[in-house]
């Protein structure tokens, strides 16, 4: 029995379906949601969400949130929800480099000095996503 999966963010619904596992970075950890997993909401951290549907697997940058687990469908509200298939490796480098630029100026606001962390956190998690999603899925031996 799959599980029906929404990842919204303000500006669009990221993604509908059914999956077979959720997993996602928590802000203490990763969590597994399989079907009849317990009713949960809790906050989402930075980090990847895996989704995993008949053999397959995609990846979604995600950028805080709460996930919300109902009798019926797992919901994911978060900040930012990016398909590691649509991240463009170039432009996470490029904003890479800007928000380390940024940092290195030495703002004395500290808005400033957050939102160059958070641009280069957010970067950073890009960079790694889309690499991984570049070099296919790994084998265990």
């Amino acid at each position: 029995m799959p599980l029906r999966l929404d990842i919204v963010t303000p500006e669009r619904l990221a993604f509908s379906d059914e999956v077979d596992e959720v997993i996602c970075p928590g802000i203490e950890g990763q969590l597994g949601i399989l079907p009849h997993h317990a009713p949960l909401l809790t906050q989402l951290g930075v980090g990847e969400l895996r989704v995993k549907r008949g053999g397959t697997e995609e990846s979604f940058a995600i950028f805080g949130g709460f996930l919300q687990v109902r009798p019926d469908k797992v919901v994911v509200m978060a900040e930012t929800a990016d398909l590691a298939a649509e991240i463009d490796l170039e432009t996470a480098e490029e904003a890479r480099r800007e928000a380390q630029r940024a940092l290195e100026a030495g703002y004395v606001e500290t808005a400033d000095l957050a939102a160059a962390r958070a641009a280069l956190q957010r970067a950073l998690l890009h960079i790694q996503i889309a690499r991984r999603h570049r070099e296919g899925p790994r084998h265990r031996g």
